[in-house]
């Protein structure tokens, strides 16, 4: 490559900070890599420039000695092997995603992307040339597997399936097919919980595994129950003389099943009665929440003539 000024390579001041100089790379290579100039010759050799031109600029032993000697005396003080030595723009390019072009300890890697995935290729020639075959593939590259990317689903569920558990399907769209996926829905689950279904995800580059399927849980509102971490609360109104004077109810469950409960005498608006164990199962550990019976007292907006008679009795009784 033909000794030419680093600086207008790529577009910066002498002055400029080092930070300045890495921004310039940044912008230009996106602009000329590869991935986005496939079989592009003018690009080719744009990104092997500036890949140059950074590769001195950023390293200050490197600058030193260019800004001291120019472009002539430098490049014959410097192989392309001596300004590639110990460089490495992997972190940039991973940033501009498109994965890696060197690796650490002289292995080259270099990086393609296709519909936003990275993928490695781990460099296998040797020669004095750091871009042999990135271009031209005239060098060998093997692409080194990789793991699929992981797949987030949201997933609503009822009530009764995040408290007994269920059975289900679902339908992912993957690479042009539908794919039927079968799980569980461990009993006890909460909305805000991730089930992770393995290798379920995106699949793999190169030989390399596929990756998970994470399912967002969410559990739908229910028109009776509501929860609170592992406990159930149902609301139940009765009349004013059932409160004052004790009765029993019948109070369903989350599991389909109907109990009797005893109101004690004297009860308050607002009352919760327990009901041991008949909440959620523990997701983690052994044993049940609770279901708790929140009392309502109806107070009833008209009366008969006789009710309002009975009602003033009462209240001169001091009820």
């Amino acid at each position: 490559m033909a000794a030419e000024d680093y600086y207008k390579i790529l577009g910066v001041e002498k002055t400029s900070s080092v930070d300045d100089i890495k921004k310039a790379y940044r912008r230009l290579a996106l602009k000329y890599h590869p991935d986005r100039n496939p079989n592009n010759k003018q690009a080719e050799e744009k990104f092997k420039k500036i890949s140059e031109a950074y590769a001195v600029l950023s390293d200050p032993e490197k600058r030193k000695q260019y800004d001291s000697f120019g472009s002539e005396g430098f490049r014959q003080q410097y192989t392309q092997e001596d300004i590639f030595r110990n460089f490495d723009i992997n972190e940039i390019l991973r940033d501009l995603g498109f994965g890696g072009m060197f690796g650490q300890g002289g292995r080259r890697t270099a990086g393609y992307g296709n519909a936003g995935r990275r993928r490695g290729y781990s460099y296998q020639g040797t020669g004095d040339d750091p871009f042999g075959g990135l271009f031209t593939g005239g060098r060998r590259f093997e692409q080194e597997p990789e793991p699929g990317p992981d797949l987030e689903y949201n997933l609503s569920i009822t009530l009764e399936e995040s408290v007994l558990g269920a059975e289900k399907k679902l339908a992912l769209q993957r690479d042009g097919k539908t794919d039927e996926i079968s799980f569980k829905v461990p009993p006890g689950i909460n909305t805000g919980k991730k089930l992770r279904l393995a290798a379920k995800g995106g699949p793999g580059v190169g030989g390399g595994p596929p990756g998970d399927l994470y399912l967002n849980v969410n559990i739908l509102p229910h028109p009776m129950f509501a929860r609170d971490g592992n406990d159930l609360y149902i609301e139940r109104t009765i009349s004013f003389s059932r409160a004052a004077l004790g009765t029993s109810i019948e109070v369903p469950t989350i599991d389909g099943s109907v109990k009797k409960v005893k109101i004690p005498a004297g009860t308050q608006g607002n009352t919760k009665i327990r009901m041991k164990g008949y909440g959620v199962p523990r997701l983690k550990g052994s044993g049940r929440g609770d279901l708790y019976i929140k009392i309502s007292i109806e107070v009833p907006k008209k009366l008969t003539e006789k009710q309002a008679q009975l009602v003033k009795r009462l209240a001169e009784e001091g009820l």
